[in-house]
């Protein structure tokens, strides 16, 4: 597969959305930023509760948490990662690394969930928000060439119907 092209194909889809370029820009960092929590089941659905919520583009959010999962052979290693920032946040110290191999009892389990779920949830927090804010700026400027390219085009092509010779 041609990664190159797949990128090209997605972000064509975002540079089609009508919208504001902070509407889509703001779907798009919301979308970065739920791609970074571990909630597997909830990501997008997150994604689109909060695109409504704050104004932005619902499309656009859909399109960049999906986006995120190119990032899925990685991911362990930035949950880890998410989860040691989120363990020295809270403790001051950087988690000792303890290979455990936990029972499938133990991870129904509530105390496992607020053992390695808050600081889980706070890293990925603290991870997302910075490359969902430079997303959101990088978003926004490419949006705002894009339109401004296609009204000068509309602007300078003949009315429609009309015969150019």
């Amino acid at each position: 597969m041609n990664l190159r092209a797949w990128f090209q194909r997605h972000s064509l889809k975002l540079l089609a959305i009508r919208d504001t370029p902070e509407a889509i820009a703001g779907g798009v960092a919301i979308g970065i930023f739920f791609g970074f929590t571990p909630l597997w089941g909830l990501k997008t659905l997150s994604a689109i509760f909060f695109a409504w919520l704050t104004g932005s583009n619902i499309l656009a959010a859909v399109i960049a948490t999906t986006l995120h999962d190119v990032l899925l052979p990685f991911m362990p290693v930035i949950y880890w990662w998410e989860y040691g920032v989120g363990y020295w946040t809270l403790n001051g110290f950087w988690p000792p690394f303890v290979k455990s191999h936990l029972s499938p009892h133990a991870w129904r389990n509530w105390t496992t969930f607020v053992t390695i779920g808050k600081p889980l949830l706070l890293g990925s927090a603290l991870c997302g928000a910075p490359v969902a804010g430079l997303f959101f700026l990088v978003t926004r400027r490419i949006v705002l060439r894009h339109q401004r390219k296609k009204q000068a085009r509309l602007a300078g092509s003949p009315p429609e119907g009309a015969n150019p010779t």
